[in-house]
């Protein structure tokens, strides 16, 4: 019998209890910045020697940390399920976890790509993408053909080219599970809204979700908590 799909969308919260700092926190490595200055193009225009400063201290922190018992736990639903992850962090947390199928939104932290290979209508080119591990990028980074290099990330302003890859695992899931994100960031926070009528949603953070669906069911914990709830929950229901 084919294994049930599980669609799971991932946010900031399931990587704050590894030491990631959230886009909202107050005191976290995005309070010294203003998100303008470091997400957006124009902000790259700007100041690209900043930007590229923030995503270098990014890495290095990233490069520091370990995935928590959350990222653990979605991996091992490989072993029931059929799983895809959708993630909005920009971190590798699940990959190194052991998820073996991650679409990452918003980019990835320690890819880097030519800062021209990137329109409105099309975003990037995945064929221009270079790994780099937790290495620095400066200014005068370039690229084979000699266009500076700039963070593989998708900024605030700029499109998301992998969301309708996005919407067909939705749509095609039997459980849907969010972990650790607010619902407030679109295209991401829309996500939901494309599962079946008979898809039950499990959502996992501890501040309230501003969504009201039939189908949803809130566990009101952090990421590493939840995950023991929801895994609980699916061995008793499925």
């Amino acid at each position: 019998m084919a294994k049930k799909k599980i669609a799971v969308l991932t946010g900031a919260g399931v990587s704050a209890e590894s030491g990631i700092s959230t886009f909202r926190d107050s005191d976290g490595l995005w309070d010294n910045y203003n998100v303008e200055d470091v997400a957006t193009l124009d902000g790259w225009r700007r100041n690209p020697a900043m930007v590229l400063d923030f995503y270098n201290q990014r890495r290095r922190q990233l490069a520091q940390v370990k995935p928590n018992a959350a990222h653990y736990a979605i991996a091992e639903l490989e072993n029931d399920f059929d799983v895809q992850v959708i993630t909005q962090n920009i971190d590798n947390l699940h990959e190194r976890a052991g998820s073996t199928r991650i679409i990452h939104l918003h980019g990835e932290l320690t890819k880097v790509r030519p800062e021209n290979r990137y329109n409105e209508r099309n975003g990037f080119s995945e064929d221009s993408v270079i790994d780099i591990g937790y290495g620095d990028i400066y200014l005068g980074d370039v690229s084979s053909d000699g266009v500076q290099l700039r963070p593989h990330i998708v900024w605030f302003g700029e499109a998301v080219p992998k969301i309708e890859k996005a919407i067909d695992v939705v749509e095609a899931a039997d459980i849907m599970l969010i972990v650790g994100t607010s619902l407030q960031v679109y295209p991401a926070a829309g996500l939901y809204a494309y599962a079946k009528a008979s898809t039950p949603i499990y959502i996992i953070d501890p501040k309230t979700v501003p969504v009201r669906d039939g189908r949803i069911t809130h566990i009101k914990e952090v990421a590493t908590k939840g995950m023991e709830i929801f895994m609980d929950t699916i061995e008793k229901r499925f």
